[in-house]
């Protein structure tokens, strides 16, 4: 039988983010509980900022009796000369019956006591103390607090427990609080406990009482807001799904509304506008004609038929951030960018200051500008010298928004306060985008930086990160990468496909490894090999085999994983490739680093013949890319099956075996200049 449960956890204000990292655990949490207990029903988690609510529509009694299975000891332990011992004295007294109800099993191939003994399911409510209190102890939100005299800790203090179970109140106490079948509404309604008789009465109450219970409710809420204002107003409201996350957690009863500021503010750059309505007032920006407005949307918690005051306290509040955002603006602009006080800010131990790794990406900026110059003169119409020139200054320059009031306030504006200042100040365009795009792409979502001047930039900044760190012993290990240097060498793999230049990380490390201390380069190779499983969407073996290839150019390895990616996904690849698979196994011992001569005066049949000139058109012709070579080589099944049928490879003749090993040999060596065929599997 079932029973309709419900059980709210009232709660002081829960902190939002904390509330949002932990959200999908909380309610796996509740469902692993139940599971351990034999209770686990269909149920529904809701939240708003001052509850934690559990909705079971039909909630088992009592638990479901089970039975246990009970091994003795072996038979022949258990009786000697058909008297029992007190083995078998010591099963039945385990198992609470007399030895004439014990019976006989088999385990391990053995015949031994056997029992089964019948459990009867406790009643649920007997247990749900228990298990409400082990579900509020899952939940590890980070930093915790103590309240009262009590030592327990939870994120916020508990002021409140509601629990029905059909018509009775299940008795449940948490931090002190006993269960009762009362709960609280909106603030705005009443201050005062109600009294709730039944979960279609508390639903209803909430539903009346200026309380949105479901998460999904409140979204739409505010997203209708959103429409209406977008309509009466003819602007659009900036959608931002992190922001949006936090404001349905953190309201109850929410309602768009739309208030402005003075539009002599819009002279800030909107970065630094939106970050300040975002970060400090969880504001949303507005655009008009794809510009910002000076405008915002501010979702309130309020319940009232008047929201004048609640707009004019929103405006007010927000203009004094605003002003303090223009002054820091107004003296970084006076100040200007300079890199030299970058001197006195320590980057990490071991690799000096801010003002040093600006040095060595400038070095690497430079090197790099210089090796991609010719594409970089085609892209910009910029002479060899100037390019190099503006790649030192772009580096030189990168860091000094650090010394900046506006990035001080808000460190998620480097870069992009740089791009603004570097405007400002007359430098160069392709100065002021790298600037902005260095620390490009921040994520596996991110935009890439806008061109390849910029690209170098971000490059650089990756680079030195990498081989900084390396060289000083910060290694990520396990999961563990406090410095994102998994990140770094993604972004770097990303940018270099994105912009399809050459890349041999190998020579790249070798290039620029003077600049740091000694340390095992091939450690950071090995790096960045890992990275490409995480990079790429293709089957592990696939990209084992193109890295056993000996492929060190990021570039090229992404181009061929693609390529034998698109074939080996054919439905009748699996087919193909026994037959390479077989090539593969005959070349294990040769030595495909020495001359593989084959001489044709020597074939005995019209197979080897046939193979060989098939093999030749294919390695003397050119492809446009690897798939079409891979497709003329996986194209020469035929001739090899026909020759794997009818021609022995280890023939007794020494130059015979030799000729025709080294036939198959040609073929692997020809696979192997994209991919390692051995290491694929399918």
């Amino acid at each position: 039988m079932t029973q309709p449960l419900l059980i709210e956890i009232g709660v002081e204000e829960l902190p939002a983010v904390p509330l949002l990292k932990i959200l999908s655990d909380i309610e796996k949490s509740w469902a692993k509980i139940l599971e351990e207990n034999r209770l686990l029903v269909e149920f529904e988690f809701s939240y708003t900022p001052r509850r934690l609510v559990l909705w079971h529509p039909e909630f088992l009694i009592k638990q479901p009796d089970s039975e246990e299975e009970l091994f003795g000891p072996p038979v022949q332990i258990a009786f000697k000369d058909g008297e029992p011992t007190r083995a078998a004295e010591s099963f039945a007294k385990k198992c609470g019956v007399p030895l004439s109800e014990i019976g006989r099993g088999e385990k391990g191939g053995k015949e031994v006591l056997y029992y089964k003994k019948k459990i009867e399911g406790e009643a649920s409510e007997k247990l749900l103390n228990e298990m409400v209190n082990a579900w509020i102890a899952s939940m590890r939100f980070g930093k915790m607090m103590r309240w009262g005299d009590r030592k327990e800790e939870f994120i916020r203090p508990v002021r409140w427990v509601l629990a029905l179970f059909g018509q009775s109140v299940p008795k449940i106490e948490l931090f002190g609080v006993e269960s009762s079948n009362t709960t609280r509404l909106h603030r705005q309604v009443s201050f005062d406990p109600i009294t709730i008789d039944s979960p279609k009465a508390y639903f209803e109450a909430l539903q009346n009482g200026g309380v949105e219970l479901f998460a999904d409710k409140r979204r739409e809420k505010i997203l209708k807001g959103f429409e209406a204002i977008e309509e009466r107003e003819a602007v659009a409201v900036g959608r931002d799904e992190e922001l949006m996350d936090e404001i349905v957690a953190i309201t109850e009863y929410p309602t768009a509304l739309m208030g402005r500021f003075d539009e002599g503010f819009l002279e800030l750059p909107p970065e630094v506008i939106m970050t300040s309505m975002k970060e400090h007032q969880r504001y949303f920006p507005v655009f008009k004609d794809g510009k910002l407005h000076n405008s915002f949307v501010v979702v309130s918690n309020a319940k009232t038929d008047d929201f004048s005051q609640v707009i004019a306290g929103n405006e007010r509040v927000l203009k004094p951030r605003l002003s303090d955002a223009m002054f820091f603006y107004q003296n970084d602009l006076r100040n200007g960018l300079n890199p030299e006080g970058l001197k006195n800010i320590v980057f990490m131990d071991g690799l000096g200051t801010m003002y040093d790794k600006t040095a060595r990406e400038s070095a690497i900026t430079t090197k790099l500008a210089e090796i991609y110059a010719e594409r970089l003169q085609k892209e910009t119409s910029k002479e060899h010298g100037e390019l190099i020139a503006l790649a030192e200054r772009a580096a030189m320059l990168a860091k000094a928004d650090l010394l900046s009031e506006m990035v001080y306030e808000f460190t998620e504006l480097q870069g992009i306060m740089g791009y603004y200042y570097a405007k400002a100040l007359g430098e160069d365009d392709l100065v002021a985008v790298a600037i902005r795009d260095q620390y490009l792409p921040s994520g596996e979502e991110s935009h890439l930086p806008e061109n390849l001047f910029a690209a170098l930039l971000a490059i650089a900044y990756k680079l030195d990160n990498l081989m900084a760190l390396f060289s000083v012993g910060k290694i990520p290990t396990g999961s563990r990468d406090p410095f994102a240097l998994r990140r770094a060498a993604a972004g770097i793999i990303r940018i270099v496909t994105h912009f399809d230049i050459p890349f041999n990380i190998s020579e790249m490390i070798e290039t620029f490894k003077t600049e740091y201390a000694d340390f095992d380069t091939a450690e950071l190779e090995k790096f960045f090999d890992e990275r490409f499983y995480k990079a790429l969407d293709a089957n592990p073996s696939i990209i084992t085999a193109v890295l056993a290839s000996g492929e060190r150019d990021i570039n090229e390895i992404v181009k061929k994983v693609n390529a034998l990616k698109n074939i080996a996904e054919s439905d009748e690849f699996k087919a193909i490739f026994s037959t390479f698979k077989r090539v593969a196994n005959i070349s294990k011992d040769i030595d495909l680093d020495g001359e593989l001569s084959i001489d044709p005066t020597c074939f005995e049949k019209e197979e080897e013949r046939e193979l060989y000139e098939a093999f030749k058109a294919v390695v003397e012709r050119s492809y446009d890319d690897y798939e079409m070579q891979l497709d003329a080589l996986f194209g020469l099944k035929p001739q090899l099956d026909s020759f794997f049928d009818n021609v022995m490879v280890n023939a007794e003749d020494e130059k015979l075996r030799t000729n025709r090993r080294n036939l198959v040999g040609s073929i692997y060596k020809a696979f192997k200049t994209v991919a390692d065929i051995k290491e694929i599997s399918i």
